[in-house]
C-alpha cells in the first residue's frame, strides 16, 4: 500500500528529498503523497525513507490503497522504465 501523510505533518521539509520516486510534493497545507508514484521505497530501500526521517512520526501507511510487494515492485519498475525515456 502506499503511504500518506496526516495532519500532524508540520512542513520540516525533510521527507520531500528522501523520496526516490519523487512521490512527495507540497500540498495546499501540508505535503502530500502521489500513491500512483509511492512504492514505498521497494526497489531502492529496505524501509519507507519518509518514515525514517519524519520527526512527528505522521506517515502511516494508506488503508485506502493497498498493494503487495510484487505490486509495488512492479510500479517500481514502470516508474523506471518511464523514467528513461
Amino acid at each position: 500500500m502506499a503511504l500518506m501523510i496526516t495532519d500532524d505533518c508540520i512542513n520540516c521539509d525533510v521527507c520531500e528529498p528522501e523520496c526516490p520516486n519523487e512521490a512527495i510534493t507540497m500540498g495546499p497545507q501540508i505535503y502530500e503523497i502521489d500513491p500512483h508514484k509511492c512504492t514505498e521505497c521497494v526497489g531502492h530501500f529496505d524501509e519507507p525513507q519518509c518514515q525514517q526521517v519524519c520527526p512527528v512520526s505522521c506517515i502511516p501507511f494508506n488503508p485506502a490503497w493497498r498493494e503487495s510487494n510484487e505490486q509495488l515492485m512492479l510500479k517500481y519498475e514502470q516508474l523506471q522504465a518511464a523514467a528513461k525515456n
